[in-house]
């Protein structure tokens, strides 16, 4: 564990290997078995709700009527998540051919929304904890082997293929600290490998 600006991440984080390969893992990460989606902040609510109407034209028949009936989200404050059907498909989700997909995000790409997704699928497989102290984990899954592969044949870093996330729930500067943290902890192993 280390901290950056008083907030505490483990050090598998910068130091394991990770690329998502949509074309092994078909988007699992939006389909896990569960009675709940992915976490929603409180202040995401709201624009979640407004994207109804937006994503409304990406969604199956099955999606759209589970919204008319059950919403987006439910839970209650502090601990809201996204709706699933059948204890597996984020409600939002959609499928290009066997990929599951986030229709949130599509409509960001698109154009049609400023808001990309929520916050913890952003920063997936890094979860947020918030026991007093903020602190970041890597949740390590079966289905995110072929993303650790990838990682290690593209010589990418979890941190650095989230960037656009951490970067969006803390800031740039933040994330900065971060990188020099994590050149400061290369460059140290390097000179002890030529002594």
């Amino acid at each position: 564990m280390f901290f950056i600006d008083n907030i505490s991440l483990e050090e598998e984080i910068i130091n394991s290997h990770f690329s998502c390969d949509l074309s092994r893992c078909k988007g699992v990460c939006c389909t896990f078995h569960g009675d709940y989606g992915a976490p929603v902040l409180d202040s995401e609510t709201e624009p979640l709700v407004s994207l109804i109407e937006i994503v409304r034209e990406y969604l199956p028949e099955k999606s759209r009527k589970t919204i008319a009936k059950h919403g987006v989200f439910t839970g209650k404050p502090g601990s809201y998540t996204t709706v699933c059907i059948n204890k597996r498909d984020c409600v939002f989700v959609y499928y290009n051919k066997d990929i599951a997909l986030c229709s949130i995000e599509k409509a960001y790409f698109d154009g049609k929304t400023n808001f990309r997704k929520p916050i913890s699928c952003h920063l997936f497989p890094i979860r947020v904890r918030n026991n007093g102290r903020e602190s970041l984990h890597y949740q390590q899954i079966e289905e995110c082997k072929d993303a650790i592969k990838k990682g290690e044949q593209d010589n990418m870093y979890l941190f650095e293929f989230l960037r656009e996330a951490l970067i969006r729930s803390h800031n740039s500067e933040w994330f900065e600290l971060l990188s020099n943290y994590f050149k400061t902890l290369k460059n140290e192993s390097k000179a002890r490998r030529q002594l």
